[in-house]
């Protein structure tokens, strides 16, 4: 019997070991090909329920479900051999109760065959945290500036600028680190504030809109591409402006159509080759 090798992923232990060591590289992904590209290059690759706004055109991410989630995670899962791959849980899959976060999760590991799940929340969501890993199941928290609770937060605004909020957030995040959380998001919050939730907690910090002195950074890709050109959020770098070159690549295939230059000739398949006639 042969015995094959597979690329090792990173693992959530040596996630965790990263705490003020080496920065954690993470970008969202959410279909193969993109996730192919990116494999080799970052440490994590988050399905994002940000999958909602990105790809289905909705205003928020309270509007994507299980189904969808756990169909783009196995597809970013099955092209990807390096990084380590989590899935966010969706809104309404986890907070009803530990055991519907169970469920779900379970749901999403055994279908999408990702390291870990994402899910938001702080001090209200540590028992649920606490109730997934001891059951097996690898958690990264995500406090601060939580999209899906934007209806209750009031839109999306920059968190941590009074010392009320501050402290809030900073005892948020210190609850999901001692529930078992092997990692933890801090978005859109005072710099100040993620540097010294980064202190605070054991277990490394990944910032978006948060402090350089986060233990990694994550982006959305589309974001960091510069193919979403409507609003672009403080805390995003543009590496590329994609958007302009996918336009501009469209509209030369539609003068090319239009004109009659595509498909050339050797863009098309021969036919047979005829017999010479004989004099």
């Amino acid at each position: 019997m042969s015995i094959q090798t597979r690329p090792q992923r990173l693992s959530v232990t040596r996630i965790r070991e990263r705490k003020a060591g080496d920065k954690l590289v993470c970008l969202t992904a959410y279909t193969a090909s993109v996730a192919r590209l990116l494999d080799e290059e970052v440490d994590l690759l988050l399905v994002g329920d940000s999958l909602a706004m990105v790809v289905y055109g909705f205003d928020s991410t309270l509007p994507i479900g299980l189904e969808p989630m756990i169909a783009h995670g196995a597809a970013v899962v099955r092209s990807t051999r390096h990084a380590h791959i989590t899935v966010d849980l969706p809104f309404g899959s986890y907070q009803e109760s530990p055991e519907q976060a169970f469920r779900s999760a379970a749901r999403v590991m055994a279908e999408t065959g990702c390291g870990s799940v994402k899910l938001e929340g702080g001090e209200e969501m540590a028992e649920t945290v606490a109730f997934l890993v001891r059951r097996g199941v690898p958690v990264m928290g995500h406090v601060g500036l939580t999209p899906q609770a934007v209806n209750a937060l009031g839109g999306y605004r920059s968190r941590g600028h009074d010392s009320a909020e501050r402290d809030r957030i900073l005892r948020d995040g210190i609850a999901i680190a001692e529930a078992g959380a092997y990692s933890l998001v801090v978005e859109g919050v005072a710099e100040s504030l993620a540097r010294e939730s980064t202190e605070k907690v054991a277990i490394p910090t990944i910032g978006i809109g948060g402090s350089p002195a986060c233990d990694g950074q994550i982006l959305v890709i589309d974001d960091m591409l510069g193919l979403f050109a409507e609003f672009t959020p403080k805390f995003v770098k543009r590496y590329r402006n994609l958007g302009d070159e996918i336009r501009a690549a469209a509209h030369e295939y539609a003068e090319d159509v239009r004109q009659g230059r595509f498909p050339a000739a050797e863009h098309t398949y021969p036919g047979p080759k005829r017999a010479k006639a004989v004099v």
